[in-house]
Parts: structure tokens; sequence; C-alpha cells
């Protein structure tokens, strides 16, 4: 267990060393029965034992238990871990609910991996951050998202990943956050990593939410000039600060058109492969 005090800005991070036998629960246990934990404004869970097959709740349990006494916690990430440790779609979450609930004031979630996470729909004041790593994102958790109230929130970055990791999303389960009337003051919107991004494109092209943006990401996914050609007959882009759409595959004449169509707007096309390959393929998969 590392721990940094600095003011407001402590940070614990936990999941260190698990391969040397350290129990990240036992760890938790011995933290929260130490001094200075109202200090902490920020948890990083990385490692647990067996996390491809022992899922977070124990650690999301042993969190919420303990809520009184991180009074201060501001900043949450689980599931933080090197790929040579556990690829990402072998993390094992859980429901995280309990979590939103139990500490009101809690801004950032940052989750790693998808299988077995679960959110009830529901209202939080002050969330600004949620982001969610995987290699495929179960639709019931992005309709959760969806449905519930996030008056706070300026960032929602969504990796969507494939069908062959639990990625079942499709565009029908998205179109609540493209309404973006829950989401009064989102700037940064990321629905990323996915196999159908092209349907993605063409939705988020009439997508009311988009006129509020600063920042756009439909990046990591497989992207084709048909995907790109509706952004470009949807509605204007050029407010953006920025247009990530990295790792994809469009032609050179689409590439030369999305830029020169956008001259005032950070457009981001690195990654580009052959759209002639027989096989189009997402970033980040397992």
């Amino acid at each position: 267990m590392d721990l940094r005090v600095g003011g407001r800005v402590s940070h614990v991070d936990l999941g260190r060393g698990i391969d040397e036998g350290v129990d990240i629960l036992n760890d938790l246990d011995s933290f929260f029965a130490g001094d200075g934990t109202e200090e902490v404004s920020s948890i990083r869970i990385g490692e647990w034992p067996e996390m491809y097959e022992e899922s977070s709740e124990a650690i999301v349990e042993k969190l919420v238990a303990n809520a009184h006494l991180l009074p201060g916690l501001r900043r949450l990430s689980i599931g933080d871990v090197d790929p040579d440790w556990c690829e990402i779609s072998w993390i094992q979450l859980s429901d995280i609910t309990p979590l939103l609930t139990a500490f009101p004031d809690l801004e950032r979630l940052d989750l790693r991996g998808s299988d077995g996470l679960a959110l009830t729909p529901l209202r939080h004041e002050n969330l600004k951050v949620l982001r969610v790593e995987c290699g495929g994102l179960q639709s019931s958790f992005v309709r959760s998202v969806a449905a519930g109230d996030f008056p706070a929130l300026e960032h929602l970055e969504l990796w969507l990943g494939v069908e062959r990791y639990g990625g079942n999303t499709t565009a029908a389960d998205l179109a609540p956050i493209l309404a973006g009337d829950r989401l009064p003051v989102l700037k940064r919107l990321g629905l990323q990593d996915s196999e159908i991004q092209d349907e993605i494109a063409a939705a988020v092209a009439s997508a009311p939410v988009v006129a509020q943006l600063d920042e756009l990401d439909l990046s990591m996914g497989t992207l084709t000039d048909a995907g790109a050609e509706a952004l470009l007959g949807g509605q204007p882009l050029s407010h953006l600060k920025v247009l990530d759409l990295h790792h994809n595959f469009l032609s050179d004449t689409m590439t030369d058109r999305v830029a020169k169509a956008l001259p005032g707007v950070d457009v981001k096309l690195h990654d580009r492969f052959s759209p002639e390959d027989d096989r189009l393929y997402v970033a980040v998969s397992e």
C-alpha cells in the first residue's frame, strides 16, 4: 500500500505486490484502521488476487462499509492493471451502484474491465467523470448510465468493444445519452472501440448532445468512409475543439475530406489502416 499525503490531494495506491502474497482486503483493513483517512481524496485499486476469477465485489463492499472514514474521497479507480497481470476482458468487476450511493461527493470514477459490471439507474449530483475501459461493454450497463441523472457529468467515456467479449451495445441503447437531456454540462463524450463505429457515427451526426460538446471521441473502432460520410453530412462540428477518430479504416480521399472540412478543429486521424483489409478490428478487445 502506497500512501502519499499532501493536504487535500492525498492518494492511496492499493494492489501493488499481490504476486508477493499481499492481500488487498487486509491492505484495506490496515488503511482504515490507521490515521488520516479523512485526508484521502483519491484511491486507486489495482491488482487483486485471482482478479480473472474473483470479482471486485468484496473490495466494493469494504469501501462502502467504511465510506464514513473517507469524507474527502473524490476520485476512485478500480481495475487499473497492466495487461501483463490480467487482460482487460478478463477483469471481473461487480455492481458499482453501492459505490455511487455511498460516496455522493465522488467526482471521478474510472473502471477497467466489464465482466460482471452492473449499475442500477440513479441520480448522482457530483460525478464529473465516468470512464469505462474494456473490450466489451454490455448494453444493460449502457442503458443504466443512459437512464441515470448526472447533472454534473462533464466527461463520459465508454469503450464499447466487441460482441465476443460481451459488447452487445447498439446505437439505440445510446439514444438517451445522445439526446443529452440528463447530461446538461457534458463537454467530452467518448463512444469508442466499437465494431459498429459507423452506426454510432451516423447516430452522433444528428444527436442533440453534440452541440454542447468541446470534444467528441469516436476513436479505436472500425470507422470507415460510411461513418465519416455520415459525420460530414450531419450537423456542424466546427465548434468542437477536438474530434478524435484515430484507429480508423478511412480511405486517403476521405481522410483529406475530413481534415479539410474542419480546419479549426484538432482532428486526430492517426493509426489509419487500409479500408481494403478483409478484417476490420477495434483497438482493444482482449
